[in-house]
């Protein structure tokens, strides 16, 4: 403990983004990490498949009547859950990577319009620089 009388630091503003607002950011990243995974799996599996699962056409590409569309093997011969599973893995880190860009650039913009709003104006209407309490001008270094 310091000597009596001393007080704590006064306050800072902080140029750090609230809990809630990165609390929000991590949450969008997790969000865009599932849907960029949820759309790389479901791609890739729709395209995966063998040649024998292919539907029959006739002239005009139209399904022939009476002809079966084959199951998929069950015994995943043609290794789609694999390749589904590494498309949605990169879909994921895709979709996350992304939303995590927008996030911190958001989060920059956010940080910085605040400390302007600090700086430029103390509150009561009257213009004066929040450091100094005089009005900006010439000597200020804005205008």
């Amino acid at each position: 403990m310091g000597p009596p009388g001393q007080v704590a630091r006064a306050y800072t503003p902080s140029a750090l983004p609230s809990v809630a607002a990165r609390a929000l950011a991590f949450v969008a990243i997790l969000l865009g990490g599932l849907c960029g995974g949820l759309i790389g799996y479901a791609v890739t599996d729709l395209q995966c498949g063998t040649p024998e699962a292919a539907v029959q056409l006739d002239g005009d590409g139209r399904p022939v009547r009476g002809a079966a569309i084959p199951e998929r093997d069950p015994n995943d011969a043609a290794g789609c859950r694999t390749l589904a599973a590494v498309g949605g893995l990169v879909g994921a880190a895709v979709g996350a990577g992304g939303v995590a860009i927008v996030s911190v650039l958001v989060l920059r913009a956010m940080a910085e319009w605040r400390k302007e709003l600090e700086i430029d104006d103390d509150g009561d209407g009257d213009g004066d620089d929040l450091l100094t309490g005089k009005p900006p001008g010439p000597g200020t270094g804005r205008q």
